[in-house]
């Protein structure tokens, strides 16, 4: 058997080594900076933090230069590890959709997949019970995921088909199905507090319930999906 064709859709090689080699660099940067205005801002009686500017400028060298730079290259890694974590490929085949973040994997069968389009910054997959199977923010090119459905058959549309179905949730709100109003309740909590991970389980949740949810800032708006014959 060969291998399946697929288009892969993800940030550029030349973008993520960016990443990866300038994050290291401007944290010693920055940190090499502050080291070295340490004993001037020390000596401003209206500056913040003046505790740990005197000791930063009364420490010995060249060690705490050395460990200025080692220790915002440190955190440059870590910043770059993080955006890794979050970084979203997408690889588009005949037979369904694989979503790559960070190494979590989500596949979505062809036979589900009614079309797909962009909403902003986030990338949306809809079900054949109009239903959304997916909704990821990205920071890839719109153009070259719209070119990736096209090639393979599915349907890439302009916008959601939806729009005009959505109503703005607040608590109570009637003809929602049972316990989606309490998943609402928990999710605006979730967003307020900016928990991106609970919330988008609790999208999950909804889904399961027949409840389409989406967001704009912290206010949520639903709709509900068709329940297949």
């Amino acid at each position: 058997m060969g291998a399946r064709r697929s288009t892969v859709v993800a940030e550029p090689g030349g973008q993520v080594a960016l990443v990866w080699t300038g994050s290291p660099f401007l944290g010693a940067a920055v940190l090499y900076l502050l080291k070295r205005i340490s004993g001037w801002v020390a000596d401003l009686p209206w500056a913040p933090l003046q505790g740990p500017f005197r000791l930063v400028a009364s420490a010995p060298e060249p060690w705490v230069t050395i460990g200025a730079v080692g220790l915002g290259a440190l955190g440059g890694l870590v910043l770059a590890g993080m955006a890794a974590h979050d970084r979203l490929a997408v690889e588009v085949f005949d037979e369904g959709v694989e979503f790559d973040r960070g190494g979590r994997l989500r596949n979505f069968d062809r036979t589900l997949v009614s079309g797909a389009f962009q909403d902003g910054k986030q990338l949306v997959l809809l079900g054949v019970d109009t239903g959304e199977l997916a909704r990821e923010r990205h920071d890839l090119s719109a153009e070259r995921l719209a070119g990736a459905f096209r090639s393979h058959g599915y349907q890439w549309l302009d916008g959601d088909p939806h729009e005009g179905e959505y109503r703005r949730w607040v608590a109570g709100t009637p003809d929602l199905p049972p316990g989606a109003d309490a998943l609402l309740k928990v999710r605006a909590e979730a967003l307020r507090k900016g928990d991106g991970e609970d919330a988008a389980q609790l999208r999950d949740e909804l889904s399961r319930l027949g409840v389409v949810v989406r967001e704009e800032g912290k206010r949520q708006f639903w709709r509900l999906s068709r329940r297949l014959p």
